[in-house]
């Protein structure tokens, strides 16, 4: 089943899907190739097994980048390296360029469509003081692909140790995105992420701060629970040996 999406409405990206369902060993499986079209120029091209990317194209470095998923046995990149994905891509990048520029021509004010973008900061392990850790900033649920996102470190701007994402397809037409921040974390330091989109009447901050010593009241809990039920282990221990003599 092949569907092409030519919004109009959201004139920002036009999307062309081929999908195909594939029955075998008595289950239902879903291929779906995707090219994104920008109207900036650029174009994502990738494809999906269940909703698991198995490869894109990295246009910058002329090839396909094979992403998984991984299994036993399975080299993605010898299944599809008779099927020219990468000359194709490039011929989808040239389509997209005519597309983009016939649907601007035929609608001559384009009504976009927005979708506000959700955020949430978290860590990426445990958090220790003074051992170096990850913030992620993911940012979902959002069109058109464009967001910036930014750090501040006790206010202040930050740009080394932070990196981003490409833009990840959902299944409803928007998409999602991650921004990491490698940080050693401290009693004192308070981060935040924000995210800008058109969408959005103001941009969206999320602030993270460490808390030591909820963690340290957790563990003592913890251990005072387990002296607790050590004590009380010796008490019965005791009183069955008492009973027997």
């Amino acid at each position: 089943m092949t569907t092409f999406y030519s919004h109009l409405k959201r004139s920002a990206l036009i999307i062309l899907m081929l999908n195909s369902f594939c029955a075998f060993l008595q289950k239902a499986h879903e291929i779906t190739y995707v090219v994104g079209c920008f109207e900036n120029g650029t174009t994502e091209t990738l494809l999906e097994f269940d909703s698991d990317e198995v490869f894109y194209v990295d246009f910058e470095k002329g090839e396909v980048e094979y992403t998984g998923p991984y299994m036993p046995g399975f080299d993605p990149s010898q299944l599809f390296q008779d099927l020219q994905i990468y000359k194709n891509a490039l011929r989808n990048s040239k389509a997209c360029k005519a597309i983009v520029a016939y649907g601007t021509i035929m609608e001559k004010q384009p009504s976009e469509e927005k979708d506000p973008p959700e955020s949430i900061l978290y860590t990426a392990e445990e958090v220790d003081k003074g051992v170096e850790n990850s913030l992620i900033c993911f940012v979902n649920h959002f069109y058109p692909p464009l967001i910036k996102v930014t750090w501040t470190k006790n206010g202040q701007p930050v740009s080394e140790g932070v990196s981003l994402s490409r833009y990840y397809p959902n299944q409803d037409q928007t998409f999602h995105q991650f921004s990491t921040l490698t940080f050693t974390p401290t009693e004192t330091d308070i981060y935040s992420c924000t995210v800008e989109h058109m969408a959005l009447d103001r941009p969206q901050t999320r602030i993270w701060e460490p808390d030591f010593h909820h963690q340290h009241f957790e563990l003592d809990v913890f251990c005072s629970v387990g002296l607790i039920l050590g004590l009380l282990g010796i008490v019965a221990g005791t009183f069955l040996i008492v009973k027997t003599l």
